[in-house]
């Protein structure tokens, strides 16, 4: 029998919990090291925004796309394994955190109309 994702377990893990436990924050943290804690910021402080087309995290210098796991940053663009699930950017951990603990700001609105604005 083969051992499971980490990753799948922590996901697992926190969808059961349906909250940041102090055992969750530590396994985030051990298996993404600074990405992790990162996420884990960016939900607590609100920057995961879900509109109708979109889910965005907002970073510090610009908003990134966050779709199927993939994001449009640079550190995933260049830096990352997509084929390893342990290798993801900050904003990507982020979504699949705030997705589980129900922390997703929702918006009724096109993210493409947003855009527009800013």
């Amino acid at each position: 029998m083969s051992k499971a994702n980490p990753v799948e377990q922590w996901q697992a893990a926190l969808e059961e919990a349906g909250e940041l436990t102090p055992e969750i924050v530590g396994e985030i943290s051990e298996i993404h090291g600074d990405r992790g804690v990162q996420a884990i910021e960016a939900v607590g402080e609100n920057r995961v925004k879900s509109y109708r087309d979109f889910t965005i995290v907002v970073g510090y210098d610009d908003e990134y796309i966050v779709e199927d796991g993939g994001c449009t940053c640079k550190d995933s663009e260049y830096n990352l394994d997509a084929n390893d699930p342990t290798e993801r950017c900050w904003h990507s951990l982020a979504v699949a955190i705030a997705r589980r603990v129900g922390h997703v700001d929702y918006h009724d609105m096109w993210y493409s109309e947003v855009r527009e604005l800013i």
